[in-house]
């Protein structure tokens, strides 16, 4: 089967360019360096499937010309993961029916607590999005395709990756428990959360990343959840071979 992987956002929690600054990947004119909240959108002939639903969620599915959403993976609940959730209503409008939203039991709580609105009885005015919460834990199919979540760590914050076939998606993510190792081998693209340079407490630096590439040897590993501390251009010169920097709207295909 084929998949194609469209990123709708590779940037870290505050975007990039940041607010305020004007460091040169901040000020850069290359396109790659600005950089969405980070989300994926998964495609197989049968299925449109978001990863999380990032901020800028309503202007990238704009920018990229996605029409259509049959549902959601979350990763976690942090708010560049979910705070795009309420613009899922105009697939409602397209699908003519509720969205499914699939993650672990704590993230659809956390979603459900967050927006509250969109799951109580009082009306609020205006329109809202219609959600399934299904969670899910090991292996799950979404229509055509077969996922085994991957359970990490974000510093204390439990997050959930996702494999299906030869693909993997692992964002923000500092350390992989013992027994998530064995679920990433035999991986032909990998993308992985990679915030900076130098170390941080809850994300994988360069250096981590790559020592864990190391273990896992995937056959390409794209990095993503990037900050305004690397370049595109210049990290891209420093990086191994099968190492890349994705950018906002590339594109992979991926036979699973």
């Amino acid at each position: 089967m084929r998949l194609r992987a469209l990123f709708l956002g590779t940037g870290t929690s505050h975007g990039v360019p940041m607010i305020g600054c004007r460091c040169p990947v901040c000020t850069s004119d290359d396109p790659r360096d600005h950089r969405n909240r980070p989300g994926l959108l998964l495609r197989t002939e049968e299925l449109s499937l978001l990863v999380d639903a990032p901020t800028e969620l309503r202007l990238a599915c704009i920018r990229y010309r996605v029409e259509r959403v049959d549902a959601v993976l979350f990763t976690h609940h942090h708010a560049d993961h979910i705070f795009g959730l309420d613009d899922i209503r105009r697939f409602n409008v397209e699908r003519d029916g509720p969205i499914e939203c699939y993650g672990t039991r704590e993230t659809l709580a956390e979603i459900r607590k967050t927006f509250r609105y969109a799951f109580g009885t009082r009306h609020y005015g205006g329109g809202l999005p219609v959600l399934r919460l299904i969670p899910v834990d090991g292996r799950f199919r979404v229509g055509d395709l077969e996922f085994l979540t991957l359970p990490v760590w974000h510093g204390p914050t439990p997050v959930t990756g996702f494999r299906a076939g030869g693909f993997a998606y692992l964002t923000d993510v500092k350390t992989i428990p013992r027994e998530t190792l064995p679920l990433l081998q035999g991986l032909d693209t990998l993308i992985l959360g990679v915030l900076r340079w130098r170390e941080h407490p809850t994300h994988l630096s360069v250096s981590e990343a790559l020592e864990l590439l190391d273990i896992i040897r995937p056959g390409r590993t794209y990095f993503t959840h990037i900050a305004h501390d690397l370049g595109h251009r210049e990290t891209e010169e420093r990086l191994p071979p099968g190492v890349r920097l994705a950018y906002d709207g590339l594109e992979l295909e991926v036979d699973i």
